[in-house]
């Protein structure tokens, strides 16, 4: 039970203090990021009967639509629409949001807010949890919903500091993104071990880039 909470809560507490020692220019306060993850552990709440609502629309599970219908709909709209809810009423007119890279690390204590449920809920589960899934999830699940996290505050900060033009990408991108990371992972295609492999990788080398260039044109530099 130990290692299973271990491995469990590990991986969350490791990215978000990574997340904070690279914020290293002009510090966010604790306070402030800490109520990121804890709005994002109750928005859990929601999250699920939102879930069980819009699964109720589903085409039938013999239907090609059906994983497309649960990774893009049931699991990548509903959450990340209420990460990013959270994110604007959270952070986004807060005098503490002065420079691109606290968008990432806000979104970021969001979305790892709510892993932390979904992650003791899939690794205590009797059925589906036990140590393989609880080290899974640490190696994928749980790195992904921070770099969903990136993608929504890297483009957020674009918004608000950069001027994009096109203001709804910040929740755009980030459905898209765990919409495909779903579905490579519910659907049956041939070799799609290999497709989920190369995305991961992708994402992940992606938002080390977009982390590292905030940080670079940071104006507390």
């Amino acid at each position: 039970m130990e290692r299973l909470i271990y491995i469990c809560l590990a991986p969350i507490v490791i990215i978000l203090l990574t997340i904070y020692i690279k914020d290293k220019y002009e510090k966010e306060p604790v306070k402030l990021a800490l109520t990121g993850t804890l709005y994002g552990i109750i928005i859990s709440i929601p999250i699920t009967f939102t879930e069980k609502y819009v699964m109720s629309f589903a085409p039938n599970q013999t239907s090609i639509y059906y994983p497309f219908y649960v990774s893009f709909i049931v699991a990548s709209l509903v959450e990340e629409a209420y990460k990013y809810i959270i994110l604007i009423f959270l952070v986004y007119k807060n005098n503490n949001y002065n420079e691109p890279f606290d968008g990432i690390l806000y979104a970021v204590y969001i979305s790892l807010g709510f892993a932390t449920i979904e992650n003791i809920l899939y690794v205590f589960n009797p059925v589906m949890g036990g140590l393989y899934t609880a080290i899974a999830r640490a190696i994928f699940s749980i790195p992904a919903h921070a770099i969903f996290g990136i993608y929504m505050g890297y483009y957020l900060s674009k918004q608000k500091f950069l001027k994009h033009k096109i203001k709804i990408l910040s929740l755009i991108i980030p459905i898209f993104i765990h919409g495909i990371y779903d579905l490579l992972l519910f659907t049956n295609i041939n070799h799609r071990h290999l497709f989920f492999i190369m995305f991961f990788v992708y994402i992940v080398f992606i938002s080390l880039k977009r982390i590292n260039y905030y940080i670079k044109i940071s104006p507390f530099k």
